[in-house]
């Protein structure tokens, strides 16, 4: 089974986890391309940082439902308009 693992901030774990958040962006780099196009996930594990392996409460499981490419303005991204990997998060 082949899994994406996002690392992610406290405020963005709890919106996606309270499902008022569907996407996760990724800045459109060399990194993130390498990791995303043309790559097909079984499933997303979503992490309050880096937890214990065993600590269930700081991880979201999310079936893989791919991304789409789009430009946005984000405070976290600074105050121009910048392309992210919009990656798919919603519960199944």
């Amino acid at each position: 089974m082949t899994t994406l693992h996002l690392p992610l901030k406290r405020e963005y774990f709890e919106a996606i986890r309270d499902g008022t958040k569907p996407e996760e962006f990724r800045l459109c780099t060399p990194h993130w391309a390498k990791r995303l196009e043309g790559r097909k996930y079984d499933q997303i594990i979503l992490t309050l940082g880096y937890p214990a392996r065993d600590d269930a409460a700081r991880r979201l499981v999310r079936p893989w439902r791919g991304y789409i490419i789009k430009t946005i303005t984000h405070p976290h991204f600074g105050s121009d308009p910048v392309q992210v990997y919009a990656i798919d998060v919603r519960a199944p």
